[in-house]
Order: C-alpha cells, then structure tokens, then sequence
C-alpha cells in the first residue's frame, strides 16, 4: 500500500496483478438518475478513480452516462478509472454469470470490468424477480447452486477477459476462509460494511494475509443512530486535527489498511470526503482503544437483502 500525505491518492496493491486500486471511492447508489449522473460527474471532477456500481441499484447506465461524458471531456482517461460492479443474487448459477456481466458490461458502456463482485454470499432462484418472496414474505433461496459454484464461473470471467479482478461482498470471514481455501484465482477484494463502531478486525487481518483489499462501504455509519461522526472520541481528534469528524473517520479507514466508499449527492460533502488527510499521532490508537460501541448497521450477511436497519431508540 501506498499512503500519501493528503491520503486521497492512496493506493493498494491487488493480489495477482500490478493493478492498485485507489483506497478512496465513490459509490454509485443514488437511486434519482439526474441526481446520480451529477454526482458521478462532479465527484470524477474532484479526483475520485474508483466507482462502484451494482446490477441491483438499476442506474448503471447512468453511471455509463457519466463515465462517457467524463471520458469525451477529458476529464480522466479509462487507464486510470477503477470501475467495479456487481453480481446480483438471481444469477449465481454459473451459465447466468456470463450473461449477467455482459448485460452490466453494455449498461455501462464499458469493454471490461476492474473487478467484478459476488454482491452477496446468499443464491435466489434463477430468474428476473430479484427479490423473490414466499408467502410469508421471507427472502426465497436456491438450493441447486453453491457459492463455490459460482466463484468457478466468476473465475472464468478472468480468463477471458471480461474483468481484472473478482471478489466478494457481504461476507462473513467463515465464508471467505472457505473460498480462499479452494480458489484458483483468490479474491482481490471483499467489501463489507465497516465503520469505527464495526472495526471488523478478524476479517481485515485475513485479509492482510491473504493480499485481500478490505473495502468499506457506510464508512461513516450511513448516518444511522448511533452516529459514528457524534461519536466524543472522534470528535475531539477532529478538533485536534482541525477537520470534520467525518473526515477523521474515512482517515481511521485508510490508515488501517482499508479502502472505503462514501456516497453523496452534495458538491460539498463529496469534497469533504476526498480532502482527507493523515490523522494526528496516536489517533489509530485512541481509536482503537477508547471507542467502545459495537453496532451493525445492515443486516445483508444475515439474508442476503441489503437495507440498513435502525436501531430501536
């Protein structure tokens, strides 16, 4: 990994290649597609390389719009975007793997993915419903296709061309330890929902072993009570620093060997969360050591349904 002083051009080394991918990204959940194709703009203007999309969140062609209209202007040139997307659930059968990434691949207007994710662990019956029900409204699951299963397929995709790099997400680290152990092509990244107030240190240390990128989604805590950004020990480094405790939070984030994604629609806050800078000596630690609440905000590696879930008050 290599750290830079302002910790926004930082970049991490991927296993079984010479790419690195850019630890600060954005991501591209914006469901209103003016707003969407704004932001991505806008944040492509600021500096951010690396964009992660997703089947499931029906806007990448949007994200293609903003990807082209960044290209014809000059803006950033395709060598230097790290543009990730995922699998959905309904297409884990593997003769559904090469389907599904060419549909993304022609949303997005793109010849080839930097990496392609398992967007979760959980398989639906194969199928347009994305979110199959039974009666009792209850997530409905396959039983005919197992996770090894797909990774093969998503291998594949490697040999061929259509992506640089595979990987997973919203994974328990049994989970991963059981791929890791039978991969061919090992996963370059795992990005799960990871914040100060769930540091996931287990999973971030096999990560470490393996040459895995641990990526960060709702780094901030997705604005959810208890609100990682109200949180004292934060608020006082930010003080100190003389930046937002939002700012403190996504450096904590890089500092620690993680990449993150932030998401906003707000020019200003899409700054904010690009202009980070190295903490104060000893804040890792403080860190570490005196922030004591433990809260998962999505409850997706229980069901496979991503949504964030707010804590009773």
């Amino acid at each position: 990994m290599s750290i830079s002083n302002s910790l926004r051009d930082t970049r991490m080394t991927l296993a079984h290649g010479p790419a690195t991918i850019p630890a600060v990204g954005f991501g591209t959940l914006i469901p209103d597609p003016v707003a969407a194709r704004f932001a991505i703009g806008a944040a492509l203007d600021m500096g951010f390389r690396h964009l992660d999309c997703a089947e499931l969140y029906g806007n990448e062609d949007v994200v293609g719009d903003a990807i082209e209209a960044a290209l014809a202007a000059g803006t950033v040139r395709r060598e230097d975007l790290f543009v990730t997307t995922k699998l959905w659930n309904n297409n884990h059968r593997p003769e559904r793997v090469g389907p599904a990434i060419e549909g993304s691949l022609r949303r997005l207007r793109l010849d080839y993915l930097d990496c392609y994710l398992i967007h979760t662990p959980f398989a639906f019956p194969p199928g347009d419903e994305q979110h199959p029900r039974d009666e009792l409204g209850q997530p409905v699951y396959d039983p005919d296709v197992t996770l090894v299963e797909t990774w093969r397929a998503m291998e594949r995709l490697v040999d061929t061309g259509k992506c640089r790099f595979i990987g997973l997400s919203d994974i328990r680290l049994e989970t991963l330890k059981e791929i890791v152990a039978v991969a061919r092509i090992k996963p370059a990244v795992v990005q799960v929902e990871s914040h100060p107030y769930l540091p996931e240190w287990a999973l971030l240390d096999f990560c470490r072993q393996h040459g895995i990128v641990m990526l960060a989604f709702a780094p901030l805590g997705h604005g959810m009570a208890p609100r990682v950004t109200d949180d004292a020990v934060i608020a006082a480094i930010a003080r100190r620093a003389g930046k937002t405790p939002a700012q403190i939070a996504l450096a904590w984030a890089v500092e620690r060997g993680t990449a993150f994604l932030t998401t906003s629609t707000t020019p200003a806050h899409i700054r904010e969360n690009f202009e980070i800078a190295s903490l104060p000596e000893g804040a890792l630690q403080e860190m570490r050591d005196k922030i004591a609440t433990e809260v998962r905000f999505n409850a997706v590696v229980e069901t496979g349904v991503p949504g964030f879930v707010p804590r009773p008050a």
